[in-house]
């Protein structure tokens, strides 16, 4: 079947030859660019997985900010409203103060009208009741 002469051996000689060459031209560049193209593959999704949790990180700072920008917002609304109300119940009591102080004038006034027009008729009631007693007894008699 086979023969065993120098062609076998030349044989075995150009395939270890052939793998040689194969080896340093194609299989040596190719693993080259297959372990390049890997480690670049990592490099990139260590980077990009570190971005995400910087993300994620500033998100919840950003979230945390934002609630406390709410809480305080929240507490000065608060405090406007409580000055607010102190403003107004501050401003009725001026105006009940005022409107009492009014209504005092007003009662004074009335009692000063009234005092006056109650010497303005006992004035007249005399002169009336002078004036009838003058004409009943006399004028003589009546001073």
């Amino acid at each position: 079947m086979f023969d065993f002469d120098a062609t076998l051996p030349l044989m075995a000689v150009q395939f270890l030859l052939l793998a040689a060459v194969l080896n340093a031209i194609f299989y040596k560049p190719l693993t080259k660019v297959i372990d390049e193209r890997a480690n670049y593959i990592r490099t990139n999704e260590a980077e990009a997985l570190e971005r995400l949790s910087k993300a994620e990180e500033l998100a919840n700072q950003y979230e945390q900010q934002l609630g406390e920008a709410r809480r305080q917002s929240q507490s000065i609304i608060e405090s406007a409203q409580a000055d607010a109300k102190k403003i107004a119940a501050q401003k009725i009591a001026e105006a009940e103060q005022e409107a009492q102080a009014q209504r005092e004038e007003a009662q004074r006034e009335i009692e000063q009208q009234k005092q006056q027009a109650m010497s303005s008729l006992e004035q007249q009631v005399d002169a009336l009741t002078r004036q009838i007693l003058e004409k009943l007894l006399g004028p003589e008699l009546v001073r």
